[in-house]
């Protein structure tokens, strides 16, 4: 690889006291991608972020933004990248379209335009106060304060929080099209249909250890699937439950759903050999059910 890494760290690891909030944490994400970072609350997402951006210092290892080093070069870091964190604060007398002019002061200027625009887009009212904005519309001024001065790479914690599904959708436009740009979009969610829509690569982190790194399609493909069997008589879900690759065996009187990753003759020789099987039907596992299969097999291997 010769493109500069948009984020690089190595072995970076943070403790509370006695709290391992990351450890060893390896990960390289690259130029015009958008990167989802997948975790419930408390996996180590926030951590990683604010130690990355300097904002916490780590108990060891080390990071990169753009090339440059995370705590050495912070200042020139601000000047490249957005951020939009997971609890923006921001001050409460002041109106969107003040807020963003101080941001907009404190990074020497910006196109207004640009901004009129993505007010536009976000259906954004910056004639407001703060405090009176809803939870949701309070997160759109984050968003453009984020997306406005063009940063070279996006930093955003949870972004969807209380935004409505239309603001939604335009908000994933506009990560689409910061990538196709050759920008950089580092997605922290635990909003998997978001990060499943939108994200190129996943990196899937629990109790502060990355877990894995796959591309979304790579994950899909892994072809982790919803099966549901309908038979004439009451069955036993026990002789599903040992066939390779089943897992969370459901059984109702005739009907057996469960989740499937192994090779389908093996279950159709259950299915047809021991029962009368009457229908069956197959649909793709979202990212949601891959997620947390990731996390089974972690907490069976811990």
């Amino acid at each position: 690889m010769t493109a500069t890494a948009a984020i690089e760290t190595r072995q970076l690891t943070k403790h509370y006291g006695d709290v391992e909030a990351l450890r060893d944490l390896d990960l390289r994400v690259e130029p015009g991608e958008v990167f989802g970072f997948l975790g419930p609350n408390g996996a180590g997402k926030t951590t990683m972020i604010r130690t990355v951006l300097d904002l916490i210092r780590p108990t060891s290892g080390s990071a990169s933004i753009l090339g440059h080093d995370s705590h050495d070069d912070a200042v020139e870091i601000r000047n490249h990248i957005g951020y939009l964190p997971s609890d923006v604060a921001m001050y409460q007398n002041l109106t969107g379209r003040d807020t963003l002019t101080y941001f907009a002061n404190l990074r020497g200027g910006v196109d207004w335009d640009g901004v009129r625009d993505l007010a536009d887009r976000l259906d954004a009212d910056l004639d407001k106060k703060i405090g009176d904005l809803s939870s949701g519309n309070r997160q759109k001024v984050g968003l453009i304060q984020a997306f406005m001065n063009e940063p070279d790479l996006l930093i955003m914690d949870e972004p969807s929080s209380g935004l409505d599904p239309l603001v939604q959708r335009e908000f994933q436009k506009m990560m689409r099209e910061v990538a196709a740009e050759g920008r950089t979009v580092f997605l922290s969610s635990h909003t998997l249909s978001e990060v499943q829509r939108i994200a190129d690569r996943v990196g899937i982190i629990r109790h502060g250890v990355l877990i894995a790194v796959e591309e979304v399609a790579s994950l899909r493909s892994k072809a982790i699937r919803r099966v549901d069997l309908q038979f004439d008589t009451p069955v036993d879900g026990s002789a599903f439950a040992i066939i390779p690759g089943v897992r969370d065996v459901t059984v109702e009187n005739h009907h057996v759903t469960l989740s499937f990753d192994g090779h389908m003759d093996e279950l159709l020789a259950v299915a047809t050999g021991r029962f009368t099987l009457q229908d069956i039907s197959t649909q793709e596992a979202d990212l949601e059910e891959i997620f947390l299969t990731y996390y089974r097999d972690e907490e069976s291997v811990a």
